[in-house]
């Protein structure tokens, strides 16, 4: 029994040595390997990292490193080139920082020269959180770079570092003009000029921003209208670039925008977070716009960084129409009949239509002629009673008869016919009434008696009359004188 216990003293004795031994070469084990970590990450944003030079030895408690080249990065170290202009090497390969080189400046030369040249990169991570760490890392000098903008960031695992990712998203705005207002939709005749504005908000340390514009068929877009402003001033034009017609694609689709605006990167750099660049543009309503509903969209996005995407923002330009059914009594359709549109209760000045024919239910269609049109002020029913007018703007309209059918009255007064911005029609004419159709009716005169006509007849008629009264008058006499 003494034995035992003797053995199990001698275990635990060993136990607590070699734990002891463990502890302490712990204590004093450095490490090898080191992390980044990204604070403030941006959700779906990549990160990824190049390694410029290698740390081959140091002291950390003497704040002392020496490094050299990473082979990745020998030619923008190479005589002559620019990353001379921030570092010194000596005979021996190792790297001095310059006293007046400026880390920024560096920082965004070796990404060029990474981008540029493809440099391999250590790792690259898609943030799905707020953090993305590197973990396992030679020990070394890093480049730091996300896909929203030059991240440049730069550090020593020694072991571990922590950059926090300063860089925010721009975003855009899109807004078409209603009257005095901006807003979300507007609707307008054809022909007339639509005046847009985009607002960007600029992120810190964005680049590569591309405003994208794609506009509907039923809009023409003016290029000489397209301004840029940053505080109401205007912004020089080399610090940005038109293109017109550009096919993008995004994922598996092909987009062709009516026109990019690419700012140059050396300007938005020297803009701060938050500016606001307003592009104001325009475009004529065609004859190819779409009446009524869904109307013509409008849409504008960003692309910045490194193939990322703002959602799009999209404007709706609306333009009406309303139809005309002419008749008289029992809704019998009368042809022959000729109308004016004008803003003008008095019928002066007015408004100008193409003819397109008639549409499958033989009704005849005008659309409002555009500025380069001579058109027709004169809208004529066809045996269908009807017509159609297309291609308005919301507002105040009077439809003015200009010539009744033959035989009929012409209405004495214009019908007042209003517009409302959601497309209704409503029609005044005495009692104001919202409808689909302005429904104009005609009565026809009477015919006044004839000299020699009806009006002899009717003297013949009454005389024979009295003839033959008088005679049945005359024989009933004389039978009673004969009778006495």
């Amino acid at each position: 029994m003494k034995t035992i216990k003797k053995l199990v003293s001698i275990l635990l004795a060993m136990v607590m040595v070699l734990g002891l031994t463990t502890i302490s070469l712990a204590a004093t084990e450095e490490p090898t390997t080191g992390t980044i970590t990204i604070d403030n990450a941006v959700i779906n944003q990549t990160y990824t990292i190049y390694k410029i030079f290698d740390l081959v030895s140091y002291n950390f408690d003497n704040n002392a490193y020496l490094y050299k080249v990473n082979t990745n990065w020998s030619g923008f170290f190479a005589d002559g080139a620019e990353g001379l202009d921030y570092v010194t090497i000596d005979d021996q390969g190792y790297v001095t920082w310059k006293t007046d080189a400026n880390v920024a400046d560096f920082a965004k030369a070796a990404l060029a020269y990474a981008k540029g040249y493809e440099i391999e990169s250590v790792a690259s991570q898609k943030a799905s959180t707020a953090t993305v760490t590197f973990s396992g890392l030679e020990f070394g000098y890093y480049l730091v770079d996300s896909t929203l903008g030059a991240l440049c960031g730069l550090n020593t695992t020694n072991p571990n570092v922590t950059i926090q990712e300063k860089n925010t998203e721009p975003t855009v705005d899109k807004e078409v003009q209603e009257g005095e207002n901006w807003g979300d939709t507007n609707d307008a005749d054809i022909g007339d000029t639509v005046n847009f504005r985009s607002t960007i908000t600029v992120g810190k340390g964005a680049e590569n921003i591309v405003l994208h514009d794609k506009m509907s068929a039923g809009l023409t877009f003016n290029p000489e209208s397209v301004a840029v402003t940053v505080n109401g001033t205007l912004v020089e034009g080399n610090n940005w670039t038109l293109r017109q017609n550009v096919t993008h694609v995004e994922g598996e689709e092909a987009t062709t925008c009516t026109f990019d605006i690419e700012f140059n990167n050396d300007y938005i750099a020297t803009l701060a977070e938050g500016t606001k660049i307003v592009v104001t543009y325009s475009a004529v309503l065609n004859e190819r716009a779409v009446v009524n509903n869904p109307g013509n969209p409008n849409e504008t996005w960003l692309d910045y960084g490194d193939n990322n995407h703002t959602v799009h923002d999209t404007t709706t330009t609306y333009t009406w129409d309303f139809n005309v059914f002419k008749y008289t009594g029992n809704d019998q359709p009368l042809a022959g009949a000729k109308f004016t549109l004008s803003h003008n209760q008095d019928g002066s000045n007015p408004i100008k239509f193409i003819s397109k024919g008639n549409n499958e239910a033989g009704f005849p269609v005008y659309r409002v002629a555009k500025e380069n049109e001579e058109g027709t002020t004169e809208i004529v029913t066809n045996e269908t009673g009807k017509f159609y007018l297309e291609g308005l703007d919301s507002g105040t309209y009077w439809l003015t008869e200009t010539e009744a059918p033959a035989g009929y009255n012409q209405l004495p007064a214009p019908i007042k016919v209003t517009i409302d911005n959601d497309g209704q029609v409503h029609m005044d004419n005495g009692d104001a009434i919202e409808t689909e159709t302005i429904r104009v009716e005609n009565k026809t005169g009477s015919q006044l008696p004839e000299t020699g006509g009806i009006g002899t007849k009717l003297f013949y008629g009454l005389g024979l009359a009295l003839v033959l009264v008088a005679a049945v008058l005359l024989i009933t006499k004389k039978r009673l004188s004969v009778q006495k």
